[in-house]
């Protein structure tokens, strides 16, 4: 035992060592001096033949870039989502080629369907074998290219910082989303005799995402069906809290007395011990809240996609309504259920805006409304079955949820029964606190991503 950690000292002082014996800098150096660039902190890698290099160059930087060792790529890409769920800031893992890449494409593709800014590096064989089905080779960029925001393959020892800097604007404006580069093994140990300009202007053509803000008329008819209005239900997702929204949403709810209902990837947009939440909406939320939308003769829908989880049959949901649908990607316009009022901007651009604009005539006259969905709440509570003997899960929940309130929690789940009774029996006051693959419904989700909000958040409690 001893002898291996004195191996392993000495092993790092010679790998930094040789970095100071040779002329210029590689690849694998401007690499993980770009990431540091970007203020990445910590990063989840796995290593392998193929990325060996980036590997001996994050140990050149161990004092300035964390790096975490997962059991598996898997964990590694479902930690660095729990480090970007909780905090915001993109998350970031590595992998080496072949069956290394391949373990990350569902941690791609689950944070690509959850709107979640990720940076996944995988190494690549050297240029010249790709294509020959080399020793673990993939072609991991065709194989993500459906599941990834956007994907590079680096081919020139100049476009590292470039890149790099591209990934991570991609991955964190507009609709958030994971980035993939892949990186052969030949061009990680390519030299530069001079560093690169790590701040090189980003010119990506047709990605315009700090163009999306509402348009005056826009705000003007919504606040026109707002003050008109006589039963309005405020339908928030995970848009809300992506855009960082989540104040400008309370402020609003407040002011206006609309109920709100939220969906699971909305959980912490607004706080769920609320008066005027009613909980999460859909196949497996409160009775309340999906008779308030059924009901509803106007459905705010800010920052969601209208899953099926939550509509069910598309033509009967909020049949009765005017929707107004306030999303940044304009690809979710329309895709699932026409809107009245389409809105292609920023949230909290929007929930701005009306704050500004809505006077005290605009407020909508809703008193019975508010009446008959307390009614429906306090009807129709959530189950939790009692026995004198038996612990029933949902108990077990709540009275954790009791015991830790007063730390304000960060919670990551799995997928299955015990998501659905936490989402209902945990209340959840603040954003980023929630935690759970909800698009892709991923098993295995729940311990690394809880281990990625620990990471980030070291003085927190984190539960799986």
């Amino acid at each position: 035992m001893i002898l291996n950690e004195t191996i392993s000292v000495s092993t790092t002082k010679d790998l930094k060592n040789s970095a100071r014996d040779t002329s210029g800098i590689n690849g694998a150096d401007i690499l993980v001096e770009a990431l540091i660039h970007q203020g990445v902190e910590c990063i989840f890698a796995y290593p392998g033949g193929a990325s060996m290099p980036l590997h001996q160059a994050l140990i050149r930087n161990v004092d300035r870039l964390r790096t975490i060792l997962p059991r598996h790529e898997q964990g590694g890409g479902f930690a660095a989502q729990g480090y970007a769920r909780s905090t915001g800031r993109v998350g970031v893992c590595m992998a080496t080629s072949g069956p290394g890449a391949t373990n990350l494409v569902t941690t791609l593709a689950d944070a690509k369907m959850d709107s979640v800014p990720m940076v996944a590096i995988t190494g690549q064989v050297p240029k010249q074998v790709i294509g020959t089905d080399a020793f673990q080779e993939t072609p991991i960029v065709e194989v993500c290219r459906a599941v990834t925001k956007h994907h590079y393959l680096l081919t020139d020892i100049r476009d590292v910082a470039r890149v790099v800097k591209e990934a991570f604007f991609v991955a964190s404006t507009g609709r958030p989303g994971p980035v993939l580069i892949d990186f052969p093994k030949d061009v990680q140990v390519l030299t530069l005799d001079e560093p690169p300009d790590y701040d090189t202007p980003t010119d990506l053509p047709g990605y315009r995402p700090a163009t999306r803000t509402s348009r005056p008329e826009q705000i003007g008819q919504l606040i026109a069906a707002i003050r008109r209005s006589k039963r309005p239900v405020l339908y928030v997702g995970g848009g809300v809290i992506n855009g960082e929204a989540s104040e400008r949403l309370a402020t609003f709810a407040r002011r206006t007395g609309i109920p709100v209902a939220n969906t699971l990837m909305g959980i912490g947009a607004f706080p769920d011990d609320d008066p005027q939440s009613l909980g999460m909406l859909g196949m497996h939320g409160t009775v309340s809240s999906n008779l308030a939308v059924n009901e509803a003769d106007l459905l705010l829908a800010f920052g969601v996609r209208f899953d099926d989880r939550v509509t069910g049959k598309l033509e009967e949901f909020a049949q009765h309504g005017k929707i107004v649908h306030v999303d940044i990607d304009p690809s979710e316009i329309h895709k699932n259920k026409e809107a009245h009022i389409p809105i292609v901007a920023d949230v909290a651009d929007v929930l701005e805006q009306l704050n500004q604009q809505l006077t005290d005539d605009d407020i909508p006259q809703i008193d019975q409304w508010v009446e008959q969905v307390t009614r429906w709440k306090q009807d129709n509570p959530l189950a939790c079955p009692d026995h004198e003997e038996l612990i029933y899960a949902q108990t077990a929940i709540r009275e954790l949820a009791r015991q830790t309130a007063d730390r304000d929690p960060f919670i990551s789940v799995g997928v299955g029964q015990h998501q659905m009774w936490s989402a209902q029996h945990f209340p959840v006051r603040r954003p980023r606190r929630w935690m759970s693959s909800s698009g892709l419904g991923t098993m295995g989700f729940g311990l690394p991503a809880a281990m990625g909000a620990q990471a980030a958040n070291p003085g927190a409690l984190c539960i799986d």
